[in-house]
């Protein structure tokens, strides 16, 4: 009786020290990070399994996962270095607390605008050269089981097109951006990125919540740095 007893108390302690140690390792170093929505297609699909870095940026409240986030009382930023324009970034929304992805375009200081689906930073065009389309199955996606956007009118199972560009940054970083249709965020007004905030946007232009709209109208808006979570690492698979 006393050995099964100490076997159990031997079970135990290995699942506790093992959930620690997962606990201290997803905090500190690389979380999972499932990719829920079609807003950065096509650099990252619906349901891609990819670990977010949590040493890129700094740690604050939001490194911490959110079931244990009362225990991580950091104010601001500790060990923080700046993100770089172009990375893919995971963060906390700063009113809604859900989970996004999107790609940084505005730093601190800088003076964004869109004018014709076109971005203008510091009143610099950000030039946009056609890549041909992408194509996918117009089809059920993800757990929400909603169709893609397309630029044409497919039925079930057939092509679902999109426009597709390679976007250059200043700095010269280029990723791959998606078009549909002209939409009312293709023409914005100029937004200046406050001090120790980023503006960000997804590669899927016509179908992403980002930083054009405020957070006021279901928008992201400007992104204080305490609440970025980490730069997207790699894509383990999709």
């Amino acid at each position: 009786m006393s050995s099964a007893k100490d076997s159990l108390v031997e079970t135990v302690k290995t699942v506790v020290y093992a959930l620690l140690i997962a606990g201290i390792f997803r905090t500190l170093f690389f979380q999972p990070f499932f990719i829920p929505s079609s807003s950065m297609k096509d650099t990252l699909l619906i349901g891609d399994f990819l670990f977010v870095n949590k040493m890129s940026y700094g740690y604050s409240q939001w490194s911490c996962p959110k079931a244990i986030n009362f225990l991580c009382p950091i104010s601001g930023r500790i060990l923080g270095s700046e993100p770089e324009r172009g990375d893919i970034v995971v963060f906390e929304h700063p009113t809604q607390h859900r989970t996004f992805v999107k790609r940084l375009i505005g730093m601190p200081g800088d003076r964004v605008q869109i004018t014709d689906g076109v971005i203008f930073i510091n009143g610099e065009e950000v030039t946009q050269t056609p890549d041909g389309n992408f194509v996918e199955t117009f089809e059920k996606q993800g757990a929400a089981g909603r169709y893609p956007a397309c630029a044409n009118t497919p039925g079930e199972g057939g092509e679902c097109i999109k426009e597709k560009f390679i976007e250059t940054l200043p700095g010269g970083r280029q990723h791959s951006i998606l078009n549909i249709r002209t939409t009312g965020v293709d023409n914005t007004q100029v937004y200046t990125v406050p001090e120790n905030n980023y503006f960000f946007m997804g590669d899927n232009r016509d179908n992403s919540a980002d930083s054009r709209v405020p957070t006021t109208m279901g928008g992201v808006g400007f992104v204080p740095e305490e609440y970025l979570v980490g730069k997207v690492s790699r894509v383990m698979f999709s």
